[in-house]
Formats: structure tokens, C-alpha cells, sequence
């Protein structure tokens, strides 16, 4: 049966299912969309990360190559 069916009623079951359902499907969302915001934002302002690239993660230079990133 579905909500669209006139035989449909209404009654405290469907309102705490129906509702339960879309405060989850809402939360979901909203944070789905703040990692995609957050996503753009660091990536348009540099401050994305740097994954694969060990220099970024040992603080070296790209000019300090030779010594394997030992000071």
C-alpha cells in the first residue's frame, strides 16, 4: 500500500517511520554536502592534500631532493 492510495490512513506508525526516515535521509545530507563544500573550499585555497607526494609530508623541498628529506 502506498501513501498515494486512498486506502492509505494515516496513524501514529507512519507519521514516527516516515519521520524517522527523513530526519535520517536529511542528516545524511546535510553531511554529504558539508564534506563536498569543505572539499571545493580547500581545494580552490591550496590547502588540499598532498597524497603520494612524501616530500609534502616530511616538510622538505622540492629543491632538497638529494638528501631523502634528512636535515
Amino acid at each position: 500500500m502506498f501513501p498515494f492510495s486512498f486506502e492509505w490512513a494515516w496513524d501514529a506508525g507512519h507519521y514516527l517511520f516516515f519521520g524517522g526516515m527523513w530526519y535520517t535521509i536529511i542528516i545524511l545530507s546535510l553531511g554529504m554536502t558539508f564534506c563536498v563544500v569543505k572539499t571545493i573550499v580547500d581545494t580552490a585555497s591550496g590547502k588540499g592534500g598532498h597524497h603520494g607526494d612524501d616530500d609534502a609530508h616530511h616538510g622538505t623541498c622540492c629543491s632538497n631532493k638529494g638528501n631523502n628529506g634528512h636535515h
